[in-house]
């Protein structure tokens, strides 16, 4: 196995907890009847909200409709501050583990040519975070698959806070060869796109759902996509926008809502509440950081029905003269450790951190 090298140095923390008193938490859930997730997320975590944490962990079960579950459909409900319990198939946990060693990895250079290069950027949590556990939840996603992968040249990960340079020209003129997190536009409607054209996309590494944030004295109704047309939507200048055009909806393209773009997230929550906005769209998480952040769990409702479901992905140049070898690398290592349950762990120990906060 090669020695990972990071372009700075991770605390990586080794599970060495001892087990004074131990339970079961998480699990396997079977839908009753009469169940919906939210009903679900307040009788086991005490917290009707997180039914978007069940439906983030069964994605491939439930499907995109939170609604779709049905009587019988088994969901596992991940441990989130020592909730639930008493379930089937739930994992021990410790009341109280000992302090954690912290494992200095050594750090990279991206002049080591010999090696596969990784590129990411550290300010955007829980994904990529380089102050955060583990690099965040991506960067040990990618760390595991090279690792499953074990290319013979070996690999790094690399910081670059500028994302902004990372398309170009980081990765355009091979200065380092694979990027992540990044989102695949709809390329079969748009392969003209700048990354349609110019990049390859790994299979995707995490599916989140992007989610309507209205004011709760102005409910806005989403049942269908008719209900958004003539609305007045807010995201931030530089996210992306094409889901709000793919799989036929053209509503930025053909002018079917107004899409407001201010610099900061901040903007777009303070039109919000100030009327000049129907919806604020975020992904789930950083939508929910946000309003912690700003105190507005008071005033911020999240419509339960998702806007869209939103892969990201590691990408490399199509110019590289290794891209489709290094794509089946990475590829090849994400099937790796989802065959052997090291990707599910991965999720779960992230969701449950990032819940906690909410």
């Amino acid at each position: 196995m090669k020695k990972l090298l990071l372009g700075a140095v991770l605390g990586i923390f080794a599970a060495s907890a001892n087990f004074a008193s131990a339970q079961k938490c998480g699990g396997t859930y079977t839908v009753k009847g009469g169940d919906s997730l939210s009903a679900i997320a307040d009788r086991h975590y005490k917290k009707a909200n997180l039914w978007t944490a069940i439906h983030q962990a069964n994605l491939s079960t439930i499907g995109k409709e939170p609604h779709s579950i049905r009587v019988g459909m088994k969901l596992s409900l991940t441990c989130i501050d020592g909730l639930p319990t008493g379930l089937e198939g739930g994992r021990i946990v410790s009341a109280t583990p000992a302090a954690a060693n912290v494992v200095q990895v050594t750090p990279g250079t991206a002049a080591v040519r010999k090696r596969i290069n990784l590129l990411t950027g550290s300010d955007y949590a829980p994904f990529t975070d380089r102050e955060g556990h583990n690099g965040g939840l991506l960067t040990e996603v990618v760390q595991n698959a090279m690792q499953k992968a074990d290319p013979a040249e070996g690999f790094s990960i690399h910081w670059v806070n500028d994302w902004s340079a990372h398309l170009e020209p980081l990765l355009s003129n091979a200065l380092l060869d694979l990027g992540f997190p990044w989102f695949q536009p709809d390329c079969a409607s748009t392969p003209d796109a700048y990354r349609c054209a110019n990049f390859y996309f790994s299979d995707p590494m995490f599916e989140m759902l992007a989610l309507l944030f209205t004011a709760k004295d102005r409910p806005m109704a989403f049942n269908t996509d008719n209900d958004i047309l003539g609305k007045t939507l807010c995201r931030p200048a530089g996210y992306y926008t094409h889901d709000m055009d793919k799989d036929g909806r053209n509503w930025v393209r053909d002018g079917k809502i107004k899409l407001i773009q201010p610099a900061q997230i901040n903007k777009c929550f303070e039109m919000l509440l100030d009327g000049e906005v129907d919806a604020v769209a975020l992904n789930e998480f950083t939508g929910r950081a946000k309003i912690k952040e700003l105190n507005l769990a008071a005033k911020v409702d999240v419509i339960p029905r998702p806007l869209s479901i939103e892969g990201l992905h590691v990408v490399v140049h199509k110019s590289h003269p290794q891209a489709q070898d290094m794509l089946e690398t990475i590829n090849a290592g994400l099937r790796g450790i989802k065959d052997d349950g090291k990707y599910q762990a991965i999720i779960e120990d992230h969701m449950a951190r990032i819940w906690a906060d909410f």
